[in-house]
């Protein structure tokens, strides 16, 4: 599929062709799910945690004999039953959330969310930004010219460059990436797809 180069005053500089591999499959929706549901999954943190009838203060005697009362019998009122006891199966900080996925999946469910940017055109390709310093301005200016201002947008370089990173940083709803780093959620999130010409070729070269 062929595809416009922008330059950062949004004049198209050139037009190149698109592997349709990356670009022009038809969306996978399992694989994307499967993915999200992964990624998701592994950002999670077990930070509950209960107290076991063991670990609750007190309860050490026994509340009342054993018979001859016509209560039930009970050995400690830390048991899960009494009010203040221990709680039985209760959430602890050591359960694994994550949800493996296997590579392939993970890079067909990239190629599926690349190929809808590109479908639904929320993709933009721009030669290189090429800022002499940080400038929150001037990035400004870029999503301006590129119509692409006042959205949620990922911007995708092919390594990791500190001046438009410092130049996004400030902007609401904005979120800069090198090629490595990209992931399927932040792709799908994003309103608008900003890549690099060469992160193109840096991406092409991964996941064909």
């Amino acid at each position: 599929m062929k595809a416009q180069v922008y330059d950062i005053k949004g004049t198209s500089v050139k037009e190149i062709t698109l592997n349709d591999k990356v670009w022009a499959i038809e969306p996978h929706q399992q694989a994307i799910y499967d993915t999200v549901v992964s990624q998701q999954a592994a950002l999670r943190q077990g930070t509950k945690k209960t107290k076991t009838r063991a670990e609750v203060r007190g309860g050490g005697r026994k509340p009342w004999k054993q018979k001859g009362t016509g209560r039930a019998r009970q050995g400690s009122i830390r048991a899960p039953q009494w009010r203040g006891g221990g709680i039985a199966f209760g959430p602890t900080p050591d359960i694994n959330y994550k949800k493996s996925v296997n590579k392939k999946v993970r890079q067909l469910a990239i190629r599926s969310a690349l190929s809808l940017k590109a479908k639904e055109e929320n993709l933009v390709i721009i030669d290189k930004f090429n800022f002499e310093k940080p400038s929150t301005k001037g990035m400004v200016e870029v999503m301006s010219n590129l119509k692409v201002d006042n959205q949620k947008i990922l911007i995708i370089t092919k390594e990791n460059e500190e001046i438009v990173i410092k130049s996004a940083g400030n902007l609401p709803g904005v979120k800069t990436l090198d090629s490595q780093k990209m992931n399927l959620f932040d792709i799908l999130n994003a309103s608008k797809l900003i890549i690099t010409e060469d992160a193109v070729l840096r991406v092409e070269e991964v996941y064909a």
